[in-house]
């Protein structure tokens, strides 16, 4: 989450009058993230989190990702709701962007996370599979392996600046994908962003799961690598096979990997490595003046490829059966 456009009193009243969600009490914003601009929002009723799109999120794409997010309420994951204004639609416009407004889910997200907590992101992975198996809508993976190049040539040699032979590692990176990426992968509804500010526990229970608006349909094993790249490494850049084994454990505890979802495990992990060394990067070199975000440090997975390039099995990530 983070604030790159501001909302004037004003426009705040005039959107909030489409709603039945009483006075306003408290409104701020949420600084965490790089995509939207996300605010607090606490009424006389509730409190609520308002998102204004931004940047990579299409207009297209929003009737897909409100679709997902109460479908999958309604199969039983614990996740924000869509809230609809009276004439019955969840998106409007504010600040001249569009503009939701979802429910608030209590917890924290958890900073330093324990195996516990990775063996229960890896089963709610597995649920969310499950539960989005008959959504019926379908979004491919802006973000996939076709997108890589461009995110690349965006960053230009000015990767450099951020860190020496940057460039050049994630070519040879790129060029080593491109020939071994896998196909046929079982595919489905994936998260693609689950990372631990996108989870929430109440003391040692998951809460529930926010923040799908890179939610697309891709391979589930990719999804699941995804996590074992966010929850696994400890800060000083070393994997925790104790916790790649209880976040694989988790999740086959609801759906079983494949053999061929198994052994395309590393690639599948430092192709998601990629995925985010890029998008950092591109958010890196190019933050909004003014703009109220943190971006995210690349060169995390620049030490995270270091070591995905010298996994041989899916085994030296936990996995055990």
């Amino acid at each position: 989450m983070a604030v790159y456009t501001d909302v004037s009193d004003e426009e705040l009243r005039a959107f909030l009058a489409a709603y039945d969600l009483g006075d306003i009490l408290a409104f701020k914003g949420i600084a965490e993230g790089v995509e939207n601009s996300n605010f607090f929002l606490q009424t006389s009723r509730a409190r609520f989190i308002l998102t204004l799109y931004e940047k990579r999120v299409r207009s297209e794409d929003l009737p897909f990702f409100l679709g997902l997010m109460e479908h999958l309420a309604g199969r039983g994951l614990t996740c924000p709701v869509p809230v609809r204004a009276r004439g019955g639609q969840a998106l409007g416009e504010l600040a001249g962007r569009p503009a939701v407004i979802v429910t608030f889910l209590e917890g924290l997200a958890v900073r330093r996370p324990a195996p516990a907590h990775c063996r229960a992101v890896g089963a709610a992975l597995a649920q969310l599979h499950e539960a989005g198996s008959d959504f019926a809508m379908q979004r491919p993976n802006a973000l996939s392996l076709p997108a890589w190049e461009p995110l690349l040539a965006r960053a230009g040699n000015d990767a450099d600046r951020v860190a020496p032979g940057l460039t050049e590692r994630i070519r040879r990176e790129l060029d080593h994908l491109q020939v071994a990426w896998p196909s046929r992968l079982p595919p489905g509804i994936v998260h693609a962003d689950l990372f631990t500010d996108n989870v929430f526990f109440v003391g040692a229970e998951l809460s529930g799961l926010i923040d799908f608006y890179f939610a697309c349909t891709d391979a589930f094993a990719y999804d699941l690598a995804i996590c074992l790249n966010a929850w696994c490494f400890e800060p000083d850049g070393s994997y925790n096979a104790t916790k790649g084994a209880a976040m694989i454990g988790g999740y086959e505890s609801v759906r079983r990997l494949g053999p061929d979802e198994v052994a395309a495990l590393p690639t599948l992990a430092r192709g998601s490595a990629l995925r985010f060394l890029l998008t950092r990067l591109v958010d890196w070199l190019n933050v909004p003046p003014g703009a109220l975000v943190r971006p995210k440090d690349p060169l995390e997975y620049d030490r995270k490829l270091a070591f995905h390039r010298r996994v041989e099995s899916a085994r030296e990530y936990g996995w055990r059966s």
